[in-house]
């Protein structure tokens, strides 16, 4: 039996067989400016969405017109245990003193392999905090204790 390959661009797959399993997300680092500043257990909205604008025309009533407007990039969240680093609360706190100079800053989002090895990462561009919530406390609980931070940026770069 004669086995065909397939070439997507750079990239052969050998059919049937040469099998590349998904990424895992659970080995990520998230890093502000270059430094690595919590080991968070979550990171969620990395999404980038496009408006759309539906119109239809006097006498074509029979088709309906899609015009792309307004790109939006969500806001990201960071979940992480609370520690003794306060750089996540200092850096909101001088947005809610408004101090808004020197707040917006890049960052990366790192997918590793098992061996700590990047697969890809996501940049977030001019991010500056706009949300922090505390951690949930119950005496029934052994959990750990998380606080939240959220993001809004202006953009997300992906890199292989």
């Amino acid at each position: 039996m004669k086995h065909s390959t397939v070439n997507l661009g750079n990239k052969k797959y050998n059919s049937p067989g040469n099998r590349k399993d998904p990424y895992l997300a659970y080995n990520f680092v998230v890093e502000i400016d270059g430094i690595t500043v919590a080991e968070f257990t979550d990171v969620s909205g990395l999404s980038i969405e496009t408006q759309v604008e539906k119109k239809t025309f006097g006498g074509e009533n029979h088709r309906e017109y899609t015009f792309l407007t307004q790109t939006k990039y969500t806001d990201i969240t960071l979940k992480h245990g609370v520690m003794e680093n306060l750089f996540l609360w200092e850096w909101y706190q001088k947005v809610v003193n408004g101090n808004c100079t020197d707040v917006r800053h890049n960052g990366s989002i790192y997918l590793l392999d098992d061996c700590g090895n990047i697969l890809i990462w996501w940049d977030f561009l001019e991010a500056c905090p706009i949300k922090w919530e505390g951690p949930t406390f119950s005496a029934a609980s052994s959990a750990v204790a998380v606080e939240t931070l959220v993001l809004t940026h202006n953009g997300i770069q992906m890199h292989t």
